[in-house]
This record gives C-alpha cells, sequence and structure tokens, in this order.
C-alpha cells in the first residue's frame, strides 16, 4: 500500500462523517439514518459507486435542507470526499465504505428520496453484465430503497451504458423514465444536474464525449 493510500484510510478511520466497518453505526444505521446520523428528517440521497465524492460534497453544498451519502467500496477515495465535506463544514453530507452489492445491509425499504449513479463503469462485455449498476437486479434492490414517487437518475459518458440502462428501466415494472437524453449539455434537461461537474466529466466533455442523462421515477 502507498503511503498516499494509507493516509486516506488512517482519514477515513478517524473521520464522523465516514461510516466503515468496525464503527459503531456501520451494523446500526440501516432504517436510523436521520434518527442516528444525520439528526433531522430531511430526505436522503444517495450517491453509488461516488468515488472521491465529488458529486455528493457538490450536492450538498447546493442543498442544505437534503441529506447525502456518498457510497464506495474504495476507502482511499472517501476519503477524499470526506475531507472535502469537512473542508465545507457539510453536516448534511456522509459516506458509507461498502460494496453496491450489499447496499440492503445499509438502507431500509423506502428510506430514500433519491439515487444518482454518475460515470459509473458501463462493464460492457456480455459476461460482466452481473457488474453493470443499472442491471436488473440492482434496479429491483434499488426500488426497495427509494419511497414511491422517488427518484433514480443516472448520468454517463458511455452510449452503450446509456441505452442498456433505457432498455431495462424500461423493463421494468419499478420504473417510469421521465426523461432522458443522449446529450445533457445541448438539451433543456442540462439545469438536472445542478451544475455539478465532475474531475471525469470534465475530462470527457474536453475529449468531446457527450454526456448522456436518465431520470427514472419509481412507482413502488
Amino acid at each position: 500500500m502507498t503511503r498516499r493510500k494509507l493516509y486516506h484510510y488512517n482519514f477515513s478511520a478517524q473521520a464522523d462523517n465516514v461510516i466503515e466497518s468496525g464503527k459503531p453505526l456501520y451494523q446500526e444505521v440501516k432504517g436510523n439514518w436521520n434518527k442516528r446520523y444525520f439528526k433531522n428528517e430531511n430526505p436522503i440521497v444517495v450517491e453509488l459507486a461516488c468515488g472521491k465524492g465529488e458529486y455528493t460534497v457538490g450536492l450538498g453544498r447546493k442543498f442544505p435542507d437534503k441529506n447525502f451519502i456518498g457510497m464506495d467500496i474504495k476507502g482511499d477515495r472517501i476519503a477524499r470526499g470526506s475531507a472535502m465535506a469537512t473542508e465545507f463544514n457539510l453536516a448534511n453530507v456522509a459516506f458509507l465504505r461498502g460494496g453496491i452489492q450489499y447496499s440492503h445491509e445499509f438502507f431500509e425499504e423506502n428510506e430514500l428520496s433519491e439515487i444518482w449513479l454518475i460515470h459509473p463503469d458501463p462493464q460492457v462485455r456480455e459476461r460482466d453484465e452481473h457488474k453493470r449498476l443499472t442491471n436488473p437486479n440492482f434496479l429491483e434492490k434499488y426500488a426497495g430503497f427509494i419511497r414511491p414517487g422517488g427518484l433514480f437518475c443516472l448520468k454517463t459518458d458511455s452510449t452503450f451504458l446509456y441505452e442498456y440502462s433505457v432498455e431495462t428501466l424500461k423493463d421494468s415494472p419499478r420504473y417510469k423514465i421521465l426523461e432522458h437524453t443522449d446529450d445533457l449539455y445541448q438539451s433543456t434537461l442540462l439545469d438536472d444536474h445542478h451544475g455539478v461537474k465532475t474531475h471525469y466529466e470534465t475530462i470527457f466533455t474536453g475529449k468531446g464525449y457527450t454526456i448522456k442523462y436518465i431520470k427514472a421515477e419509481v412507482l413502488h
């Protein structure tokens, strides 16, 4: 392990805004995010596969009346998001270290108002469909966490993942696609991403890639 990674892991271990194995709330937070962590009844928004937490922190700064959780398996990544949230004194932002396949261990039914996926790995090989974060199994899992009428939103530079996700959402009885576009920056939906642009999105758009976007409502 590099010295930098070790520093980030140690930072997460000490950070109050990071929930991870070994900390008291890790096994107690399911169904209790409002009561035990945020200590308010504001809506909860989760960014899955949040990486360095840029989007989670960006939304947290724009919407102080909502609570935000960034979830990722990489402790050195979320340590950076944790540090940013601390720097901006964001009491409405937390980070959860865990695999998305185990998200049912941390979120109760109807506990969330929104889930965001921001540029996840498209997993283009057919044999890796089970890893795609918009495959039918994952979508079913998310629908259980999001209250009826809540939102599931995806931003991606991958045409493959965009088209795949449109089809899987259309095929699911749990979702209704409200809007989608294959070129967010040239569409009337641009305000939907609230002006928060991650480092990698800046790189993608600089290389000429268009950003795709889907907004879907959870029906039941």
